[in-house]
Formats: structure tokens, sequence, C-alpha cells
């Protein structure tokens, strides 16, 4: 039997394999609320056979955007647009749905990525001051970060809170904070980005104080039905920046936390950072975390064929493997790994007929 189409738990949670697509912002919301697009957009990746899928990164508040048209889930008017979203992927979908929350820090008010993806100054329409742990800029092209006070961290972790709560009356199966690529959480994390005085900078011990305050409350909140999970970006990629050894001492500790998964990528926090891109080049920092967890470990990073897939299972590396431009360029790659595999996934009927006269069926 595949491993790569074996069910796998996360929490309480059972997933049908252990696919994952990962998040992708859509930067296609207004004033954080979903519209049209995430339908079609959503409706297509929850036919796609995966064993999960997670809505993009998700603000918590309105200044924790990356842009101006980012989703959020802050308050009534963005819960309702996703409600009216998600009901009509629902009426043809069952699989189960998790939602990234985040918040963008020093990397929020830009522009789209396909309008340049630039910083906008705070007096610039549809920008806005940004916040960090520290008064440091992403870089020299982006407009200067105020420092977080103990209030803004205060309202930061309410808004996570908030959030979680209003993600579990959307009916959404799981959670995860996105403590990666160089947005708020992963600031903290940081010493390349963390430069404050007070108990939430200098060590390792503070460093990581704020995400495990953040993951202590939801996990407060929710229901021991819906996972709670967290990506993370194992290594900034820069000499004396946030790296595995210290990953490993975060992983350690969520999971002693109860955490249902970890997620984990590389990379994003300065532009300073070489990154070696190859295929699976992020694979074995899973496997190190693996190694050191009970959790399950999603690994993710230019994973695009399906034998592959499963050698990186079958080896130990990771439990999951997570999917993102991959599933955008081809939203039906569980079905063709499937096939490979002499596997099945689940399908709507309307789609039973679809396979090739040549090719076994893989999907039911």
């Amino acid at each position: 039997m595949s491993l790569l189409f074996s069910p796998l738990m996360l929490g309480q949670l059972e997933l049908a394999n252990r696919i994952i697509i990962a998040p992708m912002c859509q930067y296609s919301a207004i004033n954080g609320q979903a519209t049209d697009w995430h339908m079609i957009h959503l409706g297509s990746m929850a036919l796609s056979g995966a064993g999960m899928l997670i809505l993009e990164a998700t603000a918590v508040l309105p200044n924790g955007r990356i842009s101006y048209a980012d989703l959020g889930l802050w308050d009534d008017k963005t819960e309702a647009a996703l409600a009216n979203v998600l009901k009509s992927v629902r009426q043809y979908s069952s699989m189960p749905m998790a939602i990234q929350l985040a918040h963008a820090g020093r990397k929020a008010s830009t522009r789209k990525p396909w309008e340049g993806g630039g910083s906008i100054a705070p007096d610039e329409t549809s920008g806005w001051q940004t916040i960090a742990p520290s008064a440091q800029a992403f870089n020299d092209g982006t407009a200067l970060p105020s420092a977080m006070t103990s209030d803004d961290i205060d309202e930061l972790i309410a808004a996570f809170v908030s959030s979680a709560q209003r993600a579990e009356r959307l009916g959404l199966d799981a959670i995860e904070l996105h403590a990666a690529h160089g947005y708020l959480l992963h600031q903290f994390l940081s010493p390349l980005s963390n430069q404050r005085l007070d108990e939430y900078g200098g060590s390792l011990e503070n460093r990581l104080r704020l995400l495990l305050t953040v993951f202590d409350a939801v996990k407060a909140v929710i229901s021991p039905k819906m996972a709670l999970g967290v990506r993370i970006s194992a290594t900034d990629w820069v000499e004396g920046g946030w790296d595995l050894v210290q990953s490993i001492v975060l992983a350690k500790e969520l999971d002693a936390r109860g955490c249902d998964f970890i997620h984990v990528s590389t990379g994003g926090l300065s532009p300073l950072q070489q990154i070696p891109v190859a295929e699976h080049f992020q694979v074995p920092f899973a496997k190190a975390i693996k190694a050191e967890v009970n959790m399950p470990v999603i690994a993710v990073g230019l994973i695009t064929d399906a034998n592959k897939a499963e050698a990186i299972l079958a080896q130990g590396q990771a439990d999951a493997i997570a999917l993102a431009r991959t599933m955008l360029y081809n939203p039906h790659w569980p079905w063709h790994a499937a096939a490979t595999l002499g596997a099945t996934v689940k399908a709507p009927p309307q789609y039973l007929r679809s396979a090739p006269h040549a090719v076994k069926s893989p999907i039911v």
C-alpha cells in the first residue's frame, strides 16, 4: 500500500492521505473579505483528492495583511464572507480544511505581486504603519516599522485567539499558526529581526515566548477535535540568524504542549538569505525535526514527483508532503500520483468518467 495514500492523524483529525495543499496567498480579498475568486480557487483545490487543504495566510488584524488585498478573519464581516465561500465549497467536498492564521509584521503594507509587490508607505493609498519586534525595516526599500509595545503584544495575542474562535465557528478542521517566511511570529524568533531588551527578546527562551504564548492561548479556546499546528522556517539561511538547532528546541517545546503537527519550510526573513534552491532542498530540515518529536512533520518545497514523494515518507524523512505551486499548475496532481502509485482518491461523481481509456481510474 502506498504510504502517500495511507491515512494520517493530526490530533483527533483523520486525513485520508498524506498530501497537504499548502497555503497560497491569492491577493484577491476586499477589505479582508473573501470574494468569488476564493470560491473558485478553493473549490478547485477541494476537488483535488488531497488529504487536507490549508487556506492562505489569513490576517488576524488589518495591519497584519501582507498586502491590502489579503484575506482576513478579524471581525464579523470577514467571518461572514469566508462563511459564504466555505458553505459553497462544502456542498461538493468533504476534504478537511485548515486555515493559516498570520500577521505579516514588518513585511506588511505591500502591493500585490503582479503590481510589483513593493512596500506601500503609511501615508500612501492602501498603506499603513507596520509593526515589528524592533524598529528595523526588512530592507532599504521598506518603511520603518514601529517597535511593538506590551499593549501591542497583548492585542496581537488576543487577535489570534479571536480569529481561532471564528475559525472554529466556521467549521474549519484545523488551524496552522504562521511562524515562517519572515512574518511577525518568525520575526520574534530570529535574532536578526528581534533586538528587544524585554522578556520577548535576547535569549532563545525569550524569543520563543510570543509564539508559545500564542499557541497556548489558541489551544485553550478551541475544542480538542480541532487540530492545531505551526508552520516554521527552519533556517533564515543567514549566518547568525534563526537556524535548525533553534528550530529543534522550538519543535520540542511545541511537541510538549500538544502541538498536532509542524510544517517545515525555510527562509523569508532577510534579503541577505542565500538559499541553495534544488529539488527537495528543505526535506533534510523536516527529517532532522522529525527525529526529535512525536507529532507529525510536514515536508514542503519542490516536491513534484509522486514516486519521490513516496520515497520521502518511506525513508522516514516526514509524515506528510505539502504542495503549493505544483497544485496551482496541476490541481489534479493527487489523481495522477494515485494512478502512478496504484492508489485511489476521492473525487466528485461528476468526474468519475474522466480517466483516459488506457489508465486505470485512480478516483472513486
